[in-house]
């Protein structure tokens, strides 16, 4: 079983997935955000086929700590993908995961044209792996 990730914007939503492991987070294409029907359908799908146990949804809080307008949209879009989807959703902090996705691919000499369809599926990457790194490690005493 896998964790999904979905870096949620006004236009294209980012997506990551985790290995079978649930240790390391690998980037995938972003959907259009909208309309959320169209969204759904190529969601659902693609729950299935990569056996999604667990949907993050990134929530863009403030340097603060509090709550401003992205942080509501996101937390709407999570609540409509509660009542759409039978899989578990999570929130979980995003703070600079564009910035930091910004700066990957400014270092890996990406063009500014192609950073900004890349970008939202490596913030959705840094999130997924910043909520696998905080997981409790369960190790296995079987043999």
């Amino acid at each position: 079983m896998r964790i999904l990730a979905l870096d949620h914007g006004t236009r294209r939503i980012g997506m990551a997935v985790s290995d079978e492991t649930k240790t390391i987070a690998q980037p995938l294409d972003y959907l259009p955000a909208g309309p959320f029907a169209d969204f759904l359908a190529r969601l659902k799908p693609l729950l299935l086929d990569r056996e999604i146990d667990l949907v993050l949804v990134g929530l863009p809080r403030n340097m603060d700590g509090s709550y401003g307008p992205a942080a509501q949209k996101a937390e709407a879009f999570a609540a409509a993908l509660k009542k759409a989807i039978p899989v578990p959703i999570q929130l979980w902090d995003e703070r600079l995961t564009s910035v930091q996705a910004n700066r990957v691919l400014i270092q890996g000499r990406v063009r500014r044209g192609q950073r900004r369809e890349k970008v939202d599926k490596m913030a959705a990457a840094i999130l997924l792996q910043s909520y696998l790194d905080g997981m409790p490690c369960v190790k296995s005493l079987e043999r």
